[in-house]
């Protein structure tokens, strides 16, 4: 087989680490791919944007399977575009894909299905939501409808802090078109949780366990970020808690979009908040998490290919995922100042030293490579990903790696898995 991996951060890059170690793949590509992605697969010059150049590349190049990996590429209809053209596509239609691209729509789907949620409402109009939040006093969320890279919610623990953020998603534009609308959550406490699941639309296959960090200070501190670390499997997603997501979150809301008429299919990973009324839904991504997924690959002993042509062809009845009896831990490094202005080119040593140590792969989110040596090109640079017998031996081992990168102009948390620690 040919697979075409779109996207170009650290999950695309563990995508295309994975997808080349089948036996039934002879070439992976990758678009627009980063310098790292380029030791696992070929990067080809398309943006992961531009759908009609990747359905015409895919199309002269005979592509057998095409795997997006970030939101974007969903939520603009890659999938739709992919299967008119004849090409298997692993991910939900534009249609399905409004279950991230719009945080009002997921909400009202969790309210149709029963799935248990924070109480919210929307606004589109800044006076009735600073009167909404005045009333309800804070703490509360808030949250631009659309995409906004992770970086859209705002915990404002005060009424004039859930003021302001709403002002700056719906007058200032942040975040631009997908702040115009807001929604306005009650604050849930607990801990958060992450549990991904492939579905072909009936059939759903939960995958390990994680949790990630998405705060950027060690003790969980600081604004949010796109995600510093995660590590699998996460001790707080026990037995019973799984049980409880799949049967009254994740199945609920298959069958509530089957009958919406936007069945859907690929991989469907849910945020939970674990509060002392019980399990409630944040929200829904539908694709993998980064760097959840980065952790996931790690421990995944089956072949992913077939699981992922399964669930496009409505066959995952017939798969099953065997996974390591092992823990492992993803730290991510970012450029200095991440998440807000950080400095690119910034040169990065010891890659090499790092990735020899036994159970550790350094996947990169954003490298070049200039001459011999390696430059930083994004905010999140590197997961530097370790395996170990238990979270602990993840841990020191992950770090052992980072420790061995030279990168004055990277930073990370020491602190990954520590609720697990």
């Amino acid at each position: 087989m040919k697979v075409l991996v779109v996207g170009k951060g650290g999950r695309e890059h563990a995508l295309c680490w994975s997808i080349a170690k089948s036996p039934i793949v002879d070439q992976v590509f990758c678009a627009p791919g980063n310098g790292g992605i380029g030791l696992n697969a070929a990067n080809i010059v398309v943006k992961d944007d531009d759908i009609a150049s990747l359905v015409a590349w895919a199309k002269q190049n005979a592509i057998d399977l095409v795997v997006p990996g970030p939101e974007a590429p969903l939520v603009a209809g890659i999938t739709d575009r992919m299967t008119e053209a004849g090409i298997p596509c692993f991910g939900p239609t534009q249609a399905a894909a409004q279950l991230e691209a719009s945080k009002a729509f997921t909400k009202e789907v969790l309210d149709r299905a029963g799935v248990p949620t924070a109480r919210w409402e929307r606004f589109d109009d800044l006076v009735k939501a600073s009167a909404h939040i005045e009333t309800i006093g804070g703490p509360l969320v808030v949250k631009a409808d659309g995409l906004a890279a992770g970086k859209g919610v705002t915990i404002a623990m005060t009424v004039d802090e859930a003021v302001e953020a709403s002002a700056a998603a719906m007058d200032e534009r942040i975040f631009g078109e997908a702040g115009a609308t807001v929604v306005i959550e009650e604050f849930l406490e607990g801990e958060e949780a992450s549990f991904h699941v492939l579905t072909d639309g009936e059939t759903i296959l939960p995958l390990a366990t994680s949790q990630d960090h998405k705060r950027v200070g060690d003790g969980d501190t600081g604004p949010n970020t796109g995600g510093m670390g995660a590590y699998s499997p996460a001790p707080a997603m026990t037995p019973e808690l799984e049980a409880f997501a799949l049967e009254k979150m994740i199945r609920p809301t298959i069958e509530a979009m089957e009958a919406a008429g936007a069945p859907f299919r690929g991989v469907l990973y849910g945020g939970l908040m674990l509060t002392a009324d019980g399990p409630k839904l944040l929200e829904y991504n539908v694709r993998f998490g980064d760097p959840e997924c980065q952790a996931l690959l790690m421990r995944l002993k089956s072949d992913i290919v077939p699981a992922l042509l399964a669930a496009t062809d409505n066959e995952l009845h017939h798969v099953d995922l065997r996974w390591w009896d092992k823990a492992s831990m993803t730290v991510v490094m970012a450029a200095n100042g991440y998440p807000g202005a950080y400095d690119k080119g910034s040169e990065i040593k010891g890659l090499d030293r790092a990735g020899a140590l036994d159970d550790v792969k350094v996947f990169h989110a954003g490298t070049t490579r200039d001459g011999d040596a390696w430059r930083a090109t994004g905010g999140r640079v590197l997961g530097v990903t370790a395996l170990g017998d238990t979270v602990a031996a993840a841990h020191t081992r992950a770090y052992e790696a980072v420790d061995r990168i030279d990168w004055p102009g990277g930073f990370c948390r020491r602190d990954i898995g520590w609720r697990a620690l």
